[in-house]
């Protein structure tokens, strides 16, 4: 089976897309191109919690499968396929804002190791603002790879849904304590160490990754109960948008509120895990959403994300200066560069190395989403 052949979960693509439009947008208001005072664009960071549900749930699916089978996971195949699926596309970018300064969408780059070390996340200091700071959410994922089959190692010594709920609960209320500590230290000073202490550290930003992990959890151990959750997934995709925009309403009147600062990341973690869930089936709307772009761009998603930022600040500084754009075609031809900028690192370095894990390391999707596939059929 090669990776074109392998089962998809289209509704999972769907979401993946969506995660990266609405991230695209989010940013596109940072550099002016569109305002921020619109909900669905001022909390377009939300999208990068969509990525994390969606990492949690599929990334802890690969490990958990075999130790409810009574096997213990290949760790090494685990780390050489997700080594193969991040860097080369990161150090490719990485190289690029070293070596092309111009390129850069504000001049102060953070230092080299931190990129290397995937630690950018835990040394934020604002201000200045830094360029490609996107790849702090990147961080936050790497670490995650890290650690979970360092926790499924432990957990599979003695391997119950119970021990792994409870590991789960617990660091979900360690992250919401944590968050409560420091606003204790810095509510009287907000911004920027809400920035710097909380958004991006990883410490702070498990809600997500844990509650998709939570999901796949169920999913494995008691299938039964998932079938009966995901029976009337269009009612979970409802739910999860409710959630969302109780959130957005959260943030948007009390965002410095202590129990908003401790709460409201779970209730996000929460609502993108309800569209995970519903996303898993083909028996939801968002599954039959999908189809060739939308395939195309959730592929492409992890290229467009590191390379997004160069595209903005080309059509921003140079093409639109230079052509004299007004701001609505300064619109119209930045998500345009952004594709095809995002496309060509996706063809010309990310596929390859996809094409080569495959080779090398067996087929790409999971036995958990190849089982969960042929379910949907």
């Amino acid at each position: 089976m090669t990776e074109t052949q392998a089962p998809r979960l289209p509704g999972l693509d769907v979401l993946r897309a969506a995660a990266i439009v609405w991230v695209l947008f989010y940013h596109a208001s940072l550099f002016d191109f569109i305002p921020d005072s619109w909900w669905i664009v001022g909390f377009g960071w939300f999208g990068v919690d969509l990525f994390f549900a969606l990492s949690g749930f599929l990334i802890a699916g690969q490990l958990l499968r075999p130790v409810v089978r009574g096997r213990s996971p290949d760790y090494g195949r685990f780390f050489f396929r997700r080594l193969l699926r991040t860097l080369p596309a990161f150090f490719v970018i990485v190289m690029v804002y070293l070596l092309f300064p111009a390129l850069r969408e504000t001049p102060v780059l953070p230092p080299v190791w931190e990129f290397f070390t995937f630690t950018e996340n835990l040394l934020v200091h604002i201000p200045p603002q830094k360029a490609l700071s996107q790849i702090w959410s990147l961080c936050v994922e790497e670490q995650f790879y890290l650690v979970l089959p360092l926790a499924v190692a432990c957990l599979s010594l003695k391997p119950t849904p119970m021990r792994t709920g409870a590991a789960i609960l617990g660091t979900l209320l360690m992250g919401i304590l944590i968050r409560g500590a420091i606003w204790f230290d810095i509510h009287d000073h907000f911004f920027p160490a809400y920035q710097e202490l909380i958004y991006y550290p990883t410490w702070a930003r498990l809600d997500d990754l844990l509650l998709g992990v939570g999901a796949v959890t169920i999913r494995v151990f008691r299938p039964r109960w998932w079938g009966r959750i995901v029976k009337y997934p269009d009612r979970l995709l409802g739910a999860g948008l409710l959630g969302i925009v109780c959130a957005m309403a959260a943030l948007a009147y009390a965002f410095t509120n202590l129990w908003t600062v401790m709460l409201a990341p779970v209730l996000v973690g929460a609502s993108m895990m309800l569209l995970v869930t519903a996303g898993s089936t083909d028996r939801s709307v968002i599954a039959r959403l999908s189809c060739k772009p939308v395939r195309a761009l959730a592929a492409g998603a992890y290229s467009l994300y590191l390379s997004h930022k160069i595209a903005f600040h080309i059509v921003r500084d140079a093409l639109a200066p230079a052509m004299r754009l007004s701001p609505l075609a300064t619109i119209l031809l930045a998500f345009p560069v952004a594709l095809v900028l995002g496309a060509c690192l996706y063809c010309c370095v990310e596929r390859p190395f996809l094409k080569l894990r495959t080779r090398l390391g067996g087929p790409a999707r999971t036995p958990l989403m190849a089982d969960m596939a042929a379910e949907m059929r």
